[in-house]
C-alpha cells in the first residue's frame, strides 16, 4: 500500500466514523437545533483530532472547529477538516450534511473522504465512481437559504433547474453522484468547507476550480476561499464564460 493509498482509507475512516458518533448524538442526547450542532461540532472535531494527531503527528492539521495556527503553512502535508459542514441541516434532522476529512500536499487537495452519515456513505479520492449522464434540463445547485446571484443567472441562460440544498459537501457529492450538474458558489467559503469535497470530484473526473479558471490552493495563511466550480467536464468551458460575462454586483 502506498502512502497516499493509506492516507486516503485513514481519511474515510475517520470521516466515516466521526459520522456515527454524529448520528448517535442526533438520536441519544435529546438536544435539536442550534444546540445540537454545536454539541456535533464539539464532538466530531474533539473525535477528528485526537486520531489524526496520533496518526499522523508530522502533519498539519487544519480544522474549521480549532484555533488556527499559521505555522502549519510551513508543512507539506495539512490535513484540512470540517467535524460536521451543515450544521443547520444537522441540527434540523435533515439528511443534507457532511463530514470532510482532506489532506492538502503542497497546497493540493490530494486526498479527500466526504461522509454523508445520514445516507449511510462514504465517497473517497480513492474510489471514483462512473459519472452518470446529465440530466435534462441540467440541475444546478443552490444554497437553501441564499441562492448566489451568479449561479442563478448561469442557470437562466443554460436552462438549468435550480436545485436547493444545505451543506457544501452535500451539494459537490451531489454532483459526483449524478444528482446534479453544476455546483457553482459565489458566496465565500473556507477551506475546510471544500478541500475535501474537491478531491473526491476531482478523482471522479469531474472538474473543479475558482470561477475564472484558477486552481483552488489549500493550506494558505488565510483559509478564506470566495469561489468554486464544480462541474461536468464538457460544461466547464460554458459555465466560466458565461460567469466571466456577467455585469458586476
Amino acid at each position: 500500500m502506498t502512502v497516499i493509498e493509506s492516507d486516503v482509507r485513514l481519511a474515510e475512516r475517520l470521516a466515516t466514523e466521526a459520522g456515527e458518533i454524529l448520528l448517535a448524538l442526533q438520536k441519544s442526547s435529546g438536544l435539536t437545533g442550534k444546540d445540537l450542532g454545536k454539541a456535533g461540532d464539539e464532538q466530531a472535531n474533539a473525535y477528528l483530532m485526537r486520531k489524526l494527531r496520533a496518526a499522523r503527528p508530522d502533519d498539519a492539521i487544519l480544522s474549521e472547529e480549532e484555533k488556527d495556527n499559521g505555522e502549519r503553512c510551513s508543512v507539506r502535508r495539512a490535513w484540512i477538516v470540517d467535524p460536521l459542514d451543515g450544521t443547520r441541516e444537522y441540527g434540523e434532522g435533515r439528511t443534507d450534511w457532511a463530514v470532510h476529512v482532506a489532506l492538502a500536499i503542497d497546497g493540493v487537495a490530494t486526498v479527500g473522504a466526504v461522509a454523508l452519515p445520514a445516507l449511510g456513505l462514504t465517497l473517497t479520492s480513492g474510489s471514483p465512481k462512473p459519472l452518470e449522464p446529465a440530466g435534462d434540463p441540467l440541475r444546478m445547485l443552490v444554497s437553501r437559504t441564499r441562492p448566489a446571484r451568479e449561479a442563478v443567472a448561469v442557470a437562466e441562460t443554460m436552462g438549468a433547474t435550480l436545485v436547493p440544498m444545505g451543506s457544501a459537501g452535500a451539494k459537490a457529492m451531489a454532483v459526483v453522484r449524478g444528482q446534479a450538474d453544476i455546483y457553482l458558489h459565489t458566496g465565500g467559503q473556507y477551506e475546510w468547507d471544500n478541500c475535501a469535497p474537491i478531491a473526491v470530484a476531482q478523482a471522479a473526473g469531474l472538474h473543479v476550480s475558482r470561477v475564472d479558471g484558477s486552481p483552488l490552493v489549500y493550506n494558505c495563511a488565510d483559509p478564506y476561499l470566495p469561489d468554486l466550480l464544480i462541474c461536468r467536464m464538457e460544461l466547464a468551458a460554458q459555465v466560466l464564460e458565461l460567469v466571466k460575462a456577467l455585469p458586476p454586483a
